[in-house]
């Protein structure tokens, strides 16, 4: 292997004349899926919110900013402050089940994504992973190689990147279709060459929504000799993906945003990250999962982000949902796109023909995850405030996507209004999100 560079992996050349948007997306739903169903009263039980007499008659749709919280994730917490909260991994009983448990989320979360146990790390937010590897990729790197980053992603996923820029480094950009916000796996062939290192871009992005297909883009920059990063924030709370099959070399996303608590994790494989340089400890050089993480940990929000194994657990086991982790992890994920693209082409039917509404992205339901940004002919920010009259809980603005919009020519004044959603909304819910559109669009 060169120094710096992943081993090319000799294969025909991906040339294919399409855009990538439609791509794989019936491999997210199994077949058996069509069978079952979403027991959504059960769902709902497992989410205090929806008990809260606070949040009665309020419809949430703000999701893709941070979800709602399962019961099992704060169970774990609340038992964590009031029995564990002591420096973990020492004898004594309190301590050592405070490890135990830490190891436990690891170890089950990675079983879930079907990668090691030590390809799991925990940061305080992806944003603040991502900068980390970025500084491990800045010292690796010689001046003149290459990252590819997209104008499709999220800050966190973009911005860390292109600094490396003031130390030589080559940015290259992967540009999305302005009208539709797509990417094209051609652009990305034409961008590879031997100088590229490491190709970034998202599962599916929180403005456009459109699912990319991991597994062609993946095979496509390890071709070519790159590693792979990729931003799952966006996708990971509509089902947690089997990472190991679907190859990337690095996987991101947010737990507060799949139902837990407010970290960052983090999956790197081995083969990249035993050779990037230690950004933790230098006595922690040897471990994997602490080689990014240079302050401690939350200790109590990694132990209970084992939660969101439980809940997981919980739905396979209603659904009777049968096999190993990772297994019932696809099953339970499929439940949630399948539920989620049956209430989201109502949705998108409404906005698409409207003359008042610019849709970003896909209208086809299967296309994309429940993330729906608008371009209004007024500041999105100023819908949101009205629909929130109507018990509509979303937002406005940019979301950290200011790039997707000013590449689609969105008035950055106005920014988008943005309906995202997950599994546990109803279609009660999203029948009173279009009434409300009615009255506010």
């Amino acid at each position: 292997m060169q120094w710096g560079k992943r081993e090319k992996i000799p294969c025909a050349k991906f040339r294919r004349n399409r855009t990538v948007n439609q791509g794989l997306v019936t491999a997210l739903v199994l077949v058996f899926s069509a069978s079952m169903e979403l027991d959504l009263d059960f769902v709902r039980a497992q989410f205090p919110a929806f008990a809260e007499p606070t949040l009665e008659g309020q419809a949430f749709f703000e999701n893709a900013g941070g979800s709602y919280t399962c019961a099992p994730v704060i169970e774990r917490l609340e038992r964590y402050y009031r029995q564990r909260k002591v420096q973990p991994y020492a004898p004594y009983d309190a301590s050592r089940l405070a490890g135990e448990e830490m190891d436990e989320a690891r170890s089950r979360l990675a079983a879930l994504l079907g990668v090691a146990t030590d390809e799991v790390s925990f940061g305080p937010s992806t944003t603040q992973n991502t900068y980390v590897l970025a500084q491990a990729f800045r010292q690796w790197m010689k001046k003149g190689q290459a990252i590819i980053v997209t104008d499709q992603d999220h800050e966190a996923n973009s911005g860390p990147w292109r600094r490396l820029a003031d130390d030589g480094i080559e940015i290259r950009e992967w540009k999305i279709n302005t009208e539709t916000g797509l990417l094209d796996l051609s652009d990305l062939e034409n961008l590879l060459d031997e100088n590229v290192r490491l190709v970034c871009f998202p599962h599916c992005s929180n403005i456009v929504g459109a699912i990319n297909p991991i597994v062609e883009i993946t095979s496509a920059a390890h071709a070519a000799g790159a590693f792979v990063c990729v931003d799952g924030v966006s996708y990971a709370p509509h089902g947690f993906p089997d990472v190991g099959g679907l190859g990337p070399d690095i996987y991101l996303f947010s737990a507060y945003k799949t139902f837990g608590p407010h970290q960052g994790v983090m999956v790197i494989r081995r083969e990249l990250g035993s050779l990037l340089p230690n950004q933790g400890h230098w006595f922690n050089g040897d471990s994997l999962y602490k080689r990014f993480t240079p302050a401690g940990p939350d200790h109590a929000q990694v132990a209970a982000s084992a939660g969101m194994v439980d809940y997981y657990d919980t739905l396979a086991e209603y659904h009777d949902i049968k096999g190993t982790a990772s297994e019932r992890c696809r099953g339970v994920h499929d439940l949630m796109r399948t539920h989620e693209t049956q209430l989201l082409q109502p949705l998108l039917d409404a906005l698409k023909d409207r003359n008042s509404v610019r849709l970003i992205g896909p209208d086809r339901a299967e296309a994309k995850a429940p993330t729906v940004a608008v371009a209004l002919n007024r500041p999105g920010y100023e819908a949101a405030q009205d629909l929130a009259k109507h018990g509509i809980m979303t937002g406005g603005g940019d979301f950290y996507g200011s790039r997707p919009l000013q590449s689609m020519g969105v008035d950055m004044d106005f920014g988008v209004l943005r309906l995202s959603f997950v599994h546990y909304t109803s279609k009660a819910e999203v029948d009173q999100l279009l009434n409300a559109l009615d009255d506010v669009l």
